[in-house]
């Protein structure tokens, strides 16, 4: 055989083992992601349409919360929060629409303790808090979309909305007060 005959062979043959190396990188990133984010990445897929255009997403996410200095909370200040979740939740019985705006309120308070920024609009709180508590971010969506709808309803909505968006900013407010506590060992 004639030696540029081999040389096409050996270039084949590369191109053919690089593109089966892209392959398998790309979907050890996308198993990554998968366990990473759950639900969070099956809903981002959803939203972009189309599996690269989310998982860039993702990734950007995972790359600005990089840049956060997410901490735990301290026991006294983890006591405190819970004190006043109580308190929030025992005024829903008389006052749910103001409760429900105090729960909202107390895990933005919450997320920005533990570092998380809050000035951002509701999405972009979303995305971030997503990276470490994709199972419960979904909650934190409903809770808001539930509140959301009450609100813009000018209080005509129905009070089962409120009781559920209570229920749902709960699932997150748990959650960050219990993520990375003080003095636990993970």
């Amino acid at each position: 055989m004639d030696a540029w005959i081999w040389i096409v062979i050996a270039a084949v043959a590369i191109a053919a083992v690089v593109l089966i190396a892209m392959m398998s990188m790309r979907k050890r990133q996308t198993s990554q992601l998968q366990e990473r984010f759950g639900s969070e990445y099956d809903r981002t897929v959803d939203d972009a349409g189309d599996q690269r255009e989310a998982e860039r997403e993702l990734r950007d996410r995972e790359k600005r919360h990089d840049d956060l200095e997410i901490g735990p909370l301290s026991e006294e200040t983890r006591a405190r929060y819970a004190d006043e979740w109580q308190g929030v939740q025992a005024r829903f019985v008389d006052e749910p629409e103001e409760a429900v705006r105090d729960a909202d309120r107390l895990v933005q308070q919450v997320m920005g303790e533990r570092g998380y920024p809050t000035d951002d609009d509701f999405e972009h709180r979303a995305a971030d808090v997503s990276v470490d508590h994709p199972e419960v971010v979904d909650n934190y969506r409903e809770g808001y979309a539930l509140w959301r709808r009450y609100d813009e309803a000018n209080g005509d909505g129905q009070t089962e909305d409120l009781r559920q968006a209570m229920v749902h900013f709960r699932a997150l407010f748990e959650d960050l007060l219990e993520a990375d506590r003080v003095g636990e060992v993970s």
